[in-house]
């Protein structure tokens, strides 16, 4: 029995699931859904509602994407994502990602829905939180830290992906010239591009 994995395409969370799943080369049965029309079930798994959510052979259920990249890179870590780099400082930059970036890169993306900045004030606080500290670690490596990718490049990639396409003619002059060659290999990768494919939307059996 596969396990379960709801998704939606374009969610840099599910993203960040998806590379460890089929990096880890775990075979899911994928549910690619709506989020405005949440399947009944998806809720019966996780009431908050948000993907992706992974039930398990034995029942048991992953409501975050840091826990589902765990568990499926602990089954098979081929390239050493989790051994790339330490535990904790890994650990420390995907919080910052989460905690700090992401509140101000939904402000610069959607800068109209928070007046009391401009969006170029609020790109550039989302650069100062975060950005200039990957472009410092990436100035000397390919990845985050080292040659090898970690499991921390992946979960920031998605989020770094949606910060670039806001103003993708901004970013492209942009000093954040490592970040760019870095964004671009994974763009590049056929990891990506598997994780990527069109679903149909699952629909509930009635």
């Amino acid at each position: 029995m596969r396990p379960i994995l709801y998704s939606f395409r374009r969610c840099p969370y599910a993203i960040r699931a998806r590379l460890a799943l089929w990096q880890a080369g775990v075979v899911v049965a994928l549910r690619e859904v709506v989020l405005r029309d949440k399947p009944a079930h998806l809720l019966e798994l996780s009431p908050k509602g948000t993907v992706p959510v992974m039930r398990l052979p034995d029942g048991r259920v992953l409501e975050e994407s840091l826990d589902i990249m765990h568990w499926a890179l602990q089954q098979n870590d081929p390239d050493g994502w989790l051994r790339a780099g330490d535990s904790a400082e890994q650990a420390t930059l995907v919080a910052r990602n989460d905690v700090d970036f992401k509140p101000l890169l939904d402000r610069y993306k959607y800068a109209e829905r928070f007046p009391e900045k401009s969006a170029v004030a609020w790109r550039n606080a989302a650069i100062a939180a975060h950005l200039t500290d990957l472009e410092a670690r990436l100035t000397d490596h390919a990845y985050l830290f080292g040659d090898t990718p970690s499991l921390a490049d992946a979960a920031l990639f998605p989020f770094v992906r949606q910060f670039a396409a806001v103003d993708a003619a901004w970013f492209e002059t942009a000093r954040l010239l490592a970040l760019r060659r870095w964004l671009k290999v994974w763009l590049a990768s056929p990891l990506f591009a598997a994780v990527m494919v069109r679903h149909r939307t699952w629909q509930e059996p009635r």
